[in-house]
């Protein structure tokens, strides 16, 4: 990721941050229209799910100036999810549904460059978890 792409990313959080509730709930509405076969991976309720995705969200974009700090934690969390029965393809649906939200939440703000800079932020975190999934299985 580019610097300019970081802080695409770091500012458009910053405007989504205060009402990141809404955020998260708008969310998972997207996800579970997009394929409501991920809602039985939910065993907690939707409130504190959007906590921890709101939270998760935050403490990542926050590193992304300091990757080191923040891989660890994105590598454990691949391998929670994979404990949940996340498969691969599901990380599609996810990105689909948190460009869909980024782009309902941010309205003008968000052009190509914010979108392309989220995909970007998405893909290197998505690939972490990922790979810690899969070295997870083949351990």
């Amino acid at each position: 990721m580019t610097p300019e792409q970081i802080r695409l990313v770091q500012d458009s959080w910053r405007q989504i941050q205060p009402a990141a509730a809404r955020f998260a709930g708008l969310f998972y509405s997207r996800l579970f229209a997009l394929d409501p076969s991920v809602r039985k991976l939910f065993k907690t309720g939707l409130e504190e799910q959007a906590r921890k995705l709101a939270s998760m969200i935050s403490l990542a974009v926050g590193s992304l100036t300091r990757l080191d700090t923040i891989v660890p934690a994105v590598r454990d969390l691949g391998r929670r999810h994979a404990g949940y029965g996340v498969e691969e393809r599901h990380y599609t649906v996810v990105g689909a549904a948190l460009v869909w939200t980024l782009e309902q939440e941010l309205g003008k703000s968000f052009t190509a460059e914010v979108e392309q800079a989220w995909r970007s932020t998405y893909r290197l975190l998505s690939t972490t978890m990922k790979q810690a999934a899969a070295s997870e299985e083949n351990a």
